[in-house]
């Protein structure tokens, strides 16, 4: 339970970002994180499902890292 209320508290500071205007590396960073609280969360309660959906968004970030 800690696991997703770290995901949802890190969620909203993101939309509370978002909302200030912050630039894109505070974001970026944000966006770590919840990957890593994510991927935890999916190894105390995650489904296979909820498991490749992280590795996707962990994926996704990475990528985008490279087209940086």
């Amino acid at each position: 339970m800690d696991e997703a209320r770290a995901v949802l508290g890190r969620l909203e500071r993101i939309e509370k970002l978002e909302r200030a205007g912050a630039p894109p590396p505070a974001l970026l960073g944000e966006l770590r994180a919840l990957v890593r609280e994510a991927e935890e969360w999916t190894r105390v309660d995650g489904d296979e499902r909820a498991r490749a959906a992280v590795s996707a968004c962990a994926d996704s970030l990475a990528s985008e890292m490279i087209a940086m």
